[in-house]
């Protein structure tokens, strides 16, 4: 008998049981997914509740770790970022001072342009640099020199007034004789009586008035401005105000303040000393004159009709 032959109908056999099995527990199941939905919904339920605390602490450390990063990704950002403020507010500092100097040039520079000068007059601006001391006690060092157009005794003011003159000049840079020095004289005028005297100075802070005439009648608060006699310094410069000391003395307060000098300006006044011939009219002269006059041109047509 042949072995293979008797284990042919066990083997299909069992292959149809296993079918017929398989088809059965599918039919159930699709019975039971379809009658008992709910079960398979609490179970899934139960599931993620189950699994929702052990997810959570298994994401902390991930969040953790995330956290960390960003944090050190945030120092990171914040400290490149004072790097670069702290860069940037180093040159706005910078820029801050230099607008602030600029600013009060400016200012200086507008306030010398107050200074009411006659147009016609034409000057150099300059500044105060240094006093390197000579035979004189009050006197400064301005940057205008010959090269500007400086000449000695031209007047010199600033933005509050007259503050003296040029005594010597270089190519570069001029001496100003102060108001206040003792070998300084000026011609003024005393405002509003229009008394005429001599400010001399005499290395104080308030010069005196010399050649006053001795019935004037000036008063404290009198307005002195220059007279221009002389042909140096032009007329009507402002000077200062007149004073009365302690020992009665009138003096004369200075508008400008040798300790705030900035900015000056150099005049390059010039007196008009020539001025043209004119002849008389022909009314005015004599017969003989007025024969002679009238003869050279009856001359000068006689030689025009030759």
């Amino acid at each position: 008998m042949d072995p293979n032959r008797s284990a042919l109908p066990f083997r299909e056999f069992s292959h149809r049981i296993s079918l017929v099995f398989m088809l059965t527990l599918a039919a159930a199941l699709l019975l039971l997914g379809r009658a008992e939905t709910y079960v398979f919904d609490r179970a899934r339920q139960v599931v993620t509740d189950l699994a929702a605390p052990l997810l959570e602490v298994a994401s902390r450390p991930v969040a953790a770790t995330r956290r960390i990063i960003e944090r050190t990704d945030e120092y990171a950002y914040v400290f490149d970022e004072n790097e670069r403020l702290r860069a940037e507010n180093a040159r706005l500092l910078a820029w801050k001072e230099e607008a602030l100097k600029l600013q009060g040039k400016v200012a200086r520079y507008e306030a010398l342009l107050n200074v009411q000068v006659d147009p016609s007059i034409e000057y150099a601006s300059g500044r105060v640099v240094s006093d390197s001391g000579g035979p004189f006690v009050e006197t400064v060092l301005v940057n205008v020199g010959t090269e500007q157009g400086a000449k000695s005794g031209q007047a010199v003011i600033d933005t509050d007034g007259l503050v003296g003159r040029l005594v010597s000049t270089g190519p570069k840079a001029s001496r100003v004789l102060l108001l206040t020095d003792l070998n300084s004289r000026v011609p003024v005028v005393i405002e509003p009586a229009h008394y005429k005297a001599v400010l001399a100075g005499d290395n104080t802070d308030w010069p005196k008035l010399e050649y006053l005439a001795a019935q004037s009648a000036i008063s404290p608060g009198d307005r002195v401005v220059t007279s221009g006699d002389g042909g140096l310094i032009p007329p009507g410069l402002p000077v200062g105000l007149v004073i009365q000391t302690s020992s009665g003395d009138l003096r004369v307060q200075t508008f400008s303040d040798r300790g705030r000098l900035d900015f000056v300006r150099v005049l390059q006044y010039e007196f008009p000393s020539k001025v043209k011939r004119q002849d008389p009219p022909d009314v005015l002269k004599g017969p003989a004159e007025g024969a002679q006059s009238g003869a050279a041109p009856a001359a000068a047509q006689a030689a025009a009709r030759e």
